[in-house]
Formats: structure tokens, C-alpha cells, sequence
């Protein structure tokens, strides 16, 4: 897709990776929206929306008042999620919490925007995680909230793809962001190590949302992207 002048919604402008995307395409041209848990520091006129992740209802409507003020909506990025480690992961409601916020919340974004991407020949473009392919013991709740995403970008790509809607999905190692340091449950296991920094993958998204890609992988072996 043409970035330039693209009308963008990121939501979790507040987060580490967030910010660093929606820096990213600001330079590239787009037009932006902003989204976060609190409100997001913007340049100029971009406007500026807060949610709760556990209010379903509330990530939708976000993203109807964006495309409202931006006059339509051609790109959403969602980099949105909570990490949980261990044994203490494993209960019914840490589960419940991770399967809302990095599953039914980005969903929820991703539903309300289908209308307006249908519209304008947008793209609908994720962050999921590498345990979506590599689900890792200590972090099974966490890669299975991963994974769900991962799955749900993946049906619902070919059935908005007559539309002419696109679907990214990003699934990026672990990187310090500052996460697995606030996880909502236990501690990151030892041994656990960054593949990545933040500004390659963030290059990496870009150049996918650029080409029309499909996905954003990463090879542990090798410790090189991917793009499908």
C-alpha cells in the first residue's frame, strides 16, 4: 500500500512498540490516530483516543470516532498485549485476562474496522507473537492467547480479501519492551533472550505494510525475519 497520505489508526500508541510504529509511519506520511490505555503524546492535530482493553465495546467505538476524524480509515495497527509466565499463569482468570486483551480486544478493534477498510481498500495489520508458531512451556495461557489471534488473521484474511481488505499479521520473538517486566502474572523464565530490537521490526512491518504481505515471521535458527 501507498503510505503517504494512508489514514491510520495505532492502537497502543502508548506502548514501546506502539510508539515506535506510529513514529515510523508519521514519517512515512500517513495520516495518524492515536489510541492507548492513557492518552498518547501527538503532533500537531492527530487526534486522540483512550480505552480499556477489557471493554470490548469501547475498542470498537475507537475506532469508529478515529475514522470519523480522520475522514476514513485506510490502515489499523494494533500492537496491544499483556504477557503472563509459570504456574501462576495457569489459572482461570490470568487466562481469561490474556485471552481478552491479546486476542478478543484486538478483535474487537479489528471487526469495527472492516467497514472502513471494505470502504477504502485498506489494510488490517497485528502484532500476534512468535508463540503463535512456537507455543513454549511456562508461557502455555500466553501462547495460546497469541495463537488465537494469529488464527483469527488468518480465516478472516480470505474472507475479506474479495473485499479488497489486507491482513498483516506480525509475529515478532520476544523483545525488550518492557512486557515481560509487567507481566500480569509470574516472571520471564530464564534463557529467554531478544531476538530482535525494536527498530528492525518495526523496519520489517513497514516494508510489509509497503509490499501488501501477508506476514511478519521470524526464523530463531537463522535470526532473521520473514515476510509471507
Amino acid at each position: 500500500m501507498d503510505l503517504s497520505g494512508a489514514r491510520t489508526l495505532v492502537v497502543g500508541a502508548t506502548g514501546v512498540l506502539g510508539d515506535a510504529l506510529a513514529g515510523a509511519l508519521r514519517s512515512e506520511g500517513v495520516v495518524l490516530a492515536l489510541a492507548g490505555r492513557s492518552a498518547p503524546t501527538a503532533q500537531d492535530d492527530e487526534p486522540v483516543f483512550t480505552f480499556d482493553a477489557l471493554d470490548l465495546e469501547r475498542c470498537a467505538a475507537v475506532v469508529d470516532e478515529a475514522a470519523d476524524a480522520l475522514g476514513g480509515l485506510d490502515l489499523l495497527v494494533v500492537a496491544i498485549g499483556v504477557a503472563a509466565f509459570g504456574e501462576k499463569a495457569e489459572t482461570d482468570v490470568v487466562t481469561e485476562h490474556l485471552l481478552t486483551v491479546n486476542a478478543q480486544a484486538p478483535m474487537a478493534f479489528g471487526r469495527a474496522a472492516l467497514p472502513h477498510l471494505t470502504e477504502s481498500g485498506g489494510t488490517l495489520a497485528m502484532i500476534s507473537a512468535i508463540l503463535a508458531d512456537v507455543p513454549t512451556p511456562g508461557m502455555a495461557a500466553y501462547s495460546a492467547s497469541k495463537a488465537a489471534l494469529s488464527a483469527w488473521l488468518t480465516a478472516t484474511r480470505p474472507a475479506v480479501r474479495r473485499q479488497g481488505v489486507r491482513v498483516l499479521d506480525v509475529r515478532p520473538p520476544h523483545i525488550e519492551t518492557g512486557l515481560a517486566d509487567r507481566a500480569v502474572a509470574g516472571t520471564v523464565p530464564d534463557g529467554i533472550k531478544p531476538g530482535s530490537d525494536v527498530d528492525t521490526l518495526v523496519g520489517q512491518v513497514l516494508e510489509a505494510l509497503r509490499a501488501d504481505r501477508r506476514t511478519v515471521t521470524f526464523d530463531l535458527r537463522a535470526g532473521e525475519y520473514a515476510l509471507g
